[in-house]
């Protein structure tokens, strides 16, 4: 008989995930087979689970982050990473280019099969060594968020010493996770939110000012006091991006990476070529930059905001407080 774990999978989009016995997946000759101690939780899952998501498969176990134990490996795997701790770069299939990810670029947990179960199977080139000064748990909240908040800062954004830096949406693990990227280089770091309670967080955490972006005047009170910033790591879009082209300095570089806001209403152009802007997209990150993410955490011994821990049968209690945007921090999941 079979071998079989348990996993949450999406019966179909809209519908809540159910927690069941499903085979064990068997590794291809160039993957390993991860025993997942521990899982994430991003927005990518809540919206797949809501139907808001394209390509979405029925009958797909969500999840993209993990930190895990290595149980078996493929025919032409080194054999010697069996039993080591790994966590996995959750980008499948990048492409040559690091500017752009290539057309057949997807990530785990749709369509291919996550890391909401005991195990999961994945390219042994996208399997690494996570930072040792890391828990489990912390370990399992890096992957997806780090790396879109690495390219976000450094690569697309060019994040340069001391530069001043404006991060929207404190609270949320891609921000949080550019926070405390953001520390090791630049000089003050503003933060927006819609939670006075969050924003005393991230001034906690090394954050410099906060504002919320409810208030109608907040870009210019943020301009009186500090005059400008230069690089904006944005997830949000929306009706707040006109009044960030305002705050940007000139030659300034606004990043975005999500739209939780909606699309972007008219902007000045002229503002955008008058003072030389850079209207920049982004999207997880590359192999490389998943690499000097994890340098950088080892270097500067970083560590993640952990929100809260539930277990794989509360995982639609988890997806509801995610939500609800009630969480600072990632929200684990303990498999």
């Amino acid at each position: 008989m079979a071998q079989t774990m348990r996993a949450a999978v999406l019966p179909e989009p809209g519908k809540p995930l159910v927690v069941k016995e499903v085979p064990v997946p068997e590794p291809a000759p160039t993957q390993m087979l991860i025993k997942v101690l521990y899982a994430s939780v991003n927005h990518r899952d809540v919206w797949i689970q809501k139907g808001l998501y394209p390509g979405i498969r029925p009958g797909v176990i969500l999840g993209s982050d993990c930190a895990g134990i290595v149980e078996k490996v493929g025919s032409e795997v080194d054999s010697s990473w069996i039993g080591k701790k790994v966590i996995v770069n959750p980008g499948l299939e990048w492409g040559p280019h690091r500017e752009v990810q290539s057309s057949s670029f997807h990530i785990l947990g749709n369509p291919t099969d996550g890391t909401f179960a005991e195990y999961v199977v994945v390219p042994a080139e996208n399997v690494y060594q996570p930072p040792m000064h890391l828990s489990d748990e912390e370990s399992a909240a890096l992957p997806l968020a780090g790396v879109t908040a690495y390219r976000a800062l450094f690569y697309r954004g060019k994040i340069g010493n001391g530069e001043m830096v404006l991060i929207t949406g404190i609270g949320g693990g891609v921000a949080l996770m550019t926070l405390k990227m953001a520390t090791t280089i630049a000089g003050n770091i503003i933060v927006t939110s819609s939670s006075r309670e969050k924003i005393n967080k991230a001034l906690e955490l090394g954050a410099s000012e906060g504002y919320l972006y409810t208030d109608d005047d907040w870009h210019k009170r943020l301009v009186k006091k500090w005059g400008g910033v230069d690089v904006v790591v944005d997830g949000a879009s929306g009706p707040n991006i006109p009044k960030i082209i305002d705050i940007l300095n000139p030659a300034g570089r606004l990043v975005i990476y999500g739209q939780t806001a909606g699309e972007i209403p008219q902007l000045s152009t002229a503002k955008l070529f008058w003072r030389h802007l850079n209207i920049l997209g982004s999207t997880m990150g590359s192999p490389s930059d998943f690499e000097e993410m994890l340098e950088l955490w080892n270097e500067h011994k970083l560590k993640p905001v952990i929100d809260r821990l539930y277990s794989l049968e509360e995982i639609n209690e988890a997806f509801e407080w995610m939500d609800n945007a009630k969480q600072f921090g990632k929200i684990i999941i303990k498999i």
